[in-house]
């Protein structure tokens, strides 16, 4: 757990692409459950920033 923190503030791509994954796969969820249309509505909102997200930090070194 400390690996992943101090290389989110090391700007380090591994621990960067791995939020941006989650986000992506977080959204997806949102997306397909049926319970709340909250989540519903915010589901292509959280993919798009996961997706711009691991855009950007695929440029970081590593």
């Amino acid at each position: 757990m400390t690996d992943f923190i101090s290389g989110l503030l090391r700007m380090r791509r591994g621990a960067w692409e791995m939020l941006a994954s989650i986000l992506i796969a977080l959204g997806v969820i949102m997306l397909m459950q049926p319970f709340a249309i909250g989540l519903y509505s915010y589901s292509f909102i959280v993919t798009l920033i996961g997706t711009v997200m691991f855009i950007i930090v695929s440029h970081f070194p590593e």
